[in-house]
Formats: C-alpha cells, sequence, structure tokens
C-alpha cells in the first residue's frame, strides 16, 4: 500500500472513483474500505480522515450538494412561489455536465438500489429534508418542525429520488428532464403553501 502527497481533492476523487468501481463490480459488503484505499493509493488512516465510513464515500462531497441547495433556497427572494423556488433549486443543485453523467449514474444506482447503503441514505435525506423545511418555514412562518415543512422536504426529496431511479432506469433519458417532470407532476400537490 502506498501513500501519497498529492493535494486532498486529488485523493479524494481517486478514492471515490476506487470506491464506485469497487463497490459496483462486487458489491458494497464485499469491499473493505481497506481494499478502497488500497486502489486508491493512499492508507487506510487517510481514508477515514476523508470519509468516516465506506458509505460516505460512495455520496462523495454531500455536504458540498446540501450547502449549495441552501444557498439556492436562501437566495430566493421573498413572495417568490415556495415550491418552485425548491424545485428549482433542485434541477440547479442537480444539472451535471455530460462527463459527470457516468459516474452519477454509477454513485445513484449504488445509492438507491444496495441494501447496505440504505440506513446510511437516510442520513444523507435527512440533511436535505432539514434544508428544505427551514427554507418553507422561513417562507410560510411556520416551524421547521412543522407538519407543512416537513410534508414538502420529505415530498419534493421523494420526486428528486423517483426521477433519479427513472433516469437509471432508461439509458436514453435525460437527468434534468425527468427531474422537471417529476416536480411538474408534484407542483399542484400543496394548497396550504398558498402559491
Amino acid at each position: 500500500m502506498t501513500t501519497t502527497s498529492a493535494p486532498a481533492d486529488t485523493a479524494r476523487a481517486r478514492v471515490e472513483r476506487a470506491a464506485l468501481e469497487l463497490f459496483a463490480s462486487r458489491g458494497f459488503d464485499s469491499v473493505p474500505a481497506d481494499e478502497v484505499a488500497d486502489a486508491a493509493g493512499i492508507s487506510r488512516r487517510t481514508f477515514f480522515r476523508y470519509y468516516p465510513t465506506k458509505a460516505d464515500a460512495v455520496w462523495g462531497d454531500f455536504g458540498a450538494h446540501v450547502a449549495r441547495l441552501d444557498g439556492l433556497l436562501r437566495a430566493a427572494g421573498p413572495g417568490r412561489p415556495v415550491l418552485a423556488t425548491i424545485c428549482a433549486a433542485y434541477a440547479e443543485v442537480n444539472d451535471y455536465g455530460d462527463a459527470d453523467l457516468p459516474v452519477l449514474r454509477q454513485r445513484m444506482r449504488l445509492i438507491l438500489t444496495e441494501p447496505a447503503l440504505q440506513a446510511h441514505s437516510q442520513l444523507r435525506y435527512a440533511e436535505i429534508d432539514r434544508v428544505v423545511a427551514e427554507h418553507v418555514a422561513r417562507s410560510t412562518g411556520e416551524d421547521p418542525a412543522g407538519l407543512l415543512p416537513r410534508l414538502v422536504a420529505a415530498s419534493t426529496r421523494a420526486a428528486a429520488t423517483t426521477a433519479f431511479a427513472a433516469w437509471l432506469a432508461d439509458d436514453g433519458s435525460d437527468l434534468g428532464r425527468q427531474l422537471n417532470r417529476a416536480f411538474g407532476e408534484l407542483a399542484g400537490g400543496f394548497p396550504g403553501l398558498g402559491d
């Protein structure tokens, strides 16, 4: 096993690529973190410095994804329709370049189909739900833990997750179109928002 003094971003990217490749080919449970670290050319200790668990390597820098969604929602002007703002922010955060799509497909296929990752996914989904519920609460004056903010958060995330699943099921489909269609279908369902 070799260690590297390369910049952290490069090493993190190698870890993610190695993890996705190994997990996709052999299954998440069959590949120990040590093997991912070795394939990425780093030590086990360095692996766990980048990712607290091997499941985190599948998700990549999800914290940046959540922060970007939060930033877009906070930047939305007052008086904008709440649901439309959330849906637009989701679509923007998930607007990937063509070069990124193969890795995204691999990542999302693991996240949505690997049973061992389902519990970990709930932790990640809670981060997204919190950000969306807080936006709804700011917009409506309700408590973020109240029914409407939580319902909107869970429903918009479910729409996005369903769009990703439909995109994965059809190699010829466009992720942006799937997201927009899912959010369009959802748009009429929340009369309590007053949009």
